[in-house]
């Protein structure tokens, strides 16, 4: 059995919908950043933590890359054009949205107060409009990101959204980038593992 540790309100969520998805046995341990649990199977502190039969993956990418392969879903098959395509969108969507979103938190409360530039955040809201309304144009053909098929990338990115409203990055204003984000959140398994976060 899988074991997830991390809080509902990381990027443990994002793993925590692909399990449900999935639909494989797991156990969650509701664990904040740099608390002892956490702590136990990553000294950086840093969730999600993953376990599987006794060895611990760290990182949400990392964590769900491992799981699409070993169940072949979610995912295209190591080693293909469609592979490489899918992990060019995973990585750009960390570099224009997950990435922005974090540097705002490191400037919100992370952070030294000394060390924070509470400026900054309106640059950033700024570059994650304009990456939302360029990323738009992949949902005139497609209902996912990648084609017709959830994948790893529309796991990240739908979880980026939502991190967004929480961090009143409400400056998505592209209506397909949010008719997109409003189907794939209606998924049963999308509400199955937020239905427990409040």
């Amino acid at each position: 059995m899988y074991t997830l540790i991390g809080s509902y309100k990381s990027r443990a969520l994002r793993v925590l919908w692909m399990l449900e998805e999935l639909g494989v046995e797991y156990e969650h341990i509701v664990a904040p950043p740099h608390s002892p649990e956490v702590l136990k199977h990553n000294p950086a502190g840093k969730v999600p933590a993953f376990v599987v039969d006794g060895e611990v993956i760290t990182d949400s990418v990392a964590i769900m890359t491992y799981l699409g392969d070993v169940h072949g879903q979610f995912t295209a098959p190591a080693g293909t054009i469609e592979r490489a395509q899918q992990d060019a969108m995973t990585l750009t969507i960390i570099d224009d949205f997950d990435a922005l979103l974090w540097t705002a938190a490191k400037h919100s409360f992370v952070l030294p107060e000394e060390q924070r530039n509470p400026t900054i955040k309106e640059n950033l809201k700024w570059e994650f409009a304009r990456n939302a309304e360029r990323l738009g144009a992949r949902f005139t053909d497609n209902e996912f990101l990648m084609g017709d098929q959830l994948t790893i990338p529309d796991f990240l990115l739908v979880h980026c959204m939502g991190w967004a409203r929480v961090a009143r990055f409400d400056v998505v204003r592209d209506s397909a980038v949010m008719d997109y984000v409003r189907r794939v959140i209606a998924r049963p398994a999308y509400q199955r593992a937020t239905s427990t976060t409040a």
